[in-house]
């Protein structure tokens, strides 16, 4: 991970001009009281922070202003309604909750233009500014504006581990290394040797994570990676009857699945070993790796769970934190899943396209 830059200060343009910090601070913070540098002095001030990229550190101007006492959510997806089953109602549910214990007020933005969609800033106008900080959720995001938030010293923190190059973002997210690690572990530990992970083909960090959980746990079990596959689903097409015989027979006994925001995933899995007259777990062992809003009809998987309203609740937690912090550090917290023992793990069936060889 990229090592955080140290911003410029108020200090390194007094250094830069000649000039003490307390004229900086007036040239800085406008107003009246500006009219007291002299116009020469307040023009290379201004050159200086533009020059050394200075910004406001939007935390520290509220902590000496007051704040609203308003903490934004803001979803880059369309989850307004919401139900129970859906993907987003426990983290949503756990961000107004402790909103509420610490005395805050809950501002919803929805943002969507009409082409559907979704962009924190509008005509280069930060929308969020009129909360003191900000929670952000959604995969579909648009990165150049967490980038802007950052270099503006907007206070926020996402829900679930997110990237921008250059930057260290503040977050709170499922550990998907740790609990996909646990996953293979458990299966080698009942023979099986040969598997394959399907994950989403968008390349995203929860993608990334699962993956490298999955490459680590074999490597713990001392299986060559290059015993087992990695299979990019495009969509819930990419797997056929024909592809699950096409694993059978080259000895794939257990299937790990990254599970989508619906059931899409899992149901194409499951179907796809009806049509091949493949049994689940008798033939292949199946693994969920989390828990989408599985239907009322779906069977038993064993899966790992998200405590996606603790991370909710977390993320209040981490926002306030950093308000608290003039320091503008940020904020990294790894959640760990829970397993849930489903009934569709077994042993790799003995013979020619058994695991356990």
């Amino acid at each position: 991970m990229a090592a955080q830059r140290r911003r410029p200060t108020q200090v390194d343009i007094a250094r830069r001009v000649g000039v003490s910090q307390a004229t900086v601070s007036l040239v800085i913070s406008g107003g009246a009281a500006s009219e007291q540098v002299a116009e020469g002095t307040r023009r290379s001030v201004l050159r200086a922070a533009a020059e050394l990229g200075y910004t406001v550190n939007a935390a520290a101007r509220r902590l000496k202003g007051g704040r609203n006492r308003m903490l934004g959510l803001y979803t880059f997806e369309p989850v307004f309604p919401v139900g129970q089953r859906d993907f987003y109602f426990p983290f949503l549910l756990g961000v107004e909750e402790a909103t509420a214990e610490y005395g805050y007020d809950l501002l919803l933005f929805s943002s969507a233009s009409s082409g559907g969609d979704r962009r924190i800033y509008a005509g280069g106008v930060n929308r969020l500014k009129v909360a003191d900080g900000c929670v952000l959720l959604g995969r579909h995001l648009h990165r150049d504006d967490l980038a802007a938030l950052v270099q503006e010293d907007f206070p926020f923190v996402f829900i679930g581990r997110r990237e921008v190059p250059g930057e260290e973002l503040s977050y709170v997210a499922a550990d998907y290394v740790g609990a996909t690690s646990a996953m293979v572990r458990d299966l080698t530990g009942l023979g099986h040797r040969r598997m394959a992970y399907l994950k989403l083909s968008d390349g995203q960090e929860p993608t990334r994570d699962r993956e490298s959980g999955f490459l680590q746990g074999l490597d713990a079990a001392g299986i060559p990676a290059d015993l087992c596959l990695v299979h990019p689903m495009d969509d819930a097409g990419s797997v056929t009857a024909d592809l699950l015989r096409e694993w059978r027979s080259a000895g794939v006994t257990a299937l790990l699945v990254e599970p989508s925001e619906d059931d899409s995933t899992i149901v194409a899995v499951e179907r796809a070993a009806e049509a091949a007259g493949v049994r689940i777990p008798e033939d292949c062992s199946v693994v969920l790796l989390g828990d989408p809003a599985l239907g009322e009809n779906a069977r038993e998987w064993t899966r790992f769970s998200l405590h996606r309203e603790q991370m909710g609740r977390e993320a209040v937690r981490l926002l306030l934190d950093l308000l608290d912090d003039e320091d503008d550090g940020h904020r990294q917290l790894s959640v760990a899943c829970t397993p849930i023992a489903g009934d569709s793990v077994a042993p790799p069936p003995a013979g020619p396209e058994g695991g356990a060889r």
